[in-house]
């Protein structure tokens, strides 16, 4: 034989579930909001477009890229280009020094 359970159980369960969907969207919702970083090398083909992890930041990606020593991340599609890359704007696709030197 069978016992329902208890309504104040199968409650919090719903209110669990719930929960967990709402942190699992939020989540996603907050990664699609991330600035990505771009940059471009003459020896490469278009606009590298990266979304920095938790501990990166534009300028730690474009020393990675820029270092001929570097190994192990899969940057521009796996792109063994090392030296030359200039960080630009996403949107432009001019270089971020360019676009600060005619803001000054």
């Amino acid at each position: 034989m069978q016992y329902p359970l208890c309504p104040w159980l199968r409650r919090m369960c719903i209110a669990v579930a719930v929960a967990a969907t709402i942190a699992v969207l939020i989540s996603a919702l907050a990664a699609g909001l991330e600035k990505p970083c771009c940059f471009t090398n003459s020896r490469y083909e278009g606009v590298c477009s990266i979304i920095p992890g938790e501990t990166e930041t534009c300028p730690s990606i474009l020393a990675y890229l820029n270092n001929p020593m570097s190994t192990g991340k899969s940057y521009c599609g796996g792109t063994s280009i090392r030296g030359g890359w200039i960080q630009v704007d996403c949107k432009t696709g001019k270089s971020i020094m360019q676009l600060y030197s005619a803001q000054k």
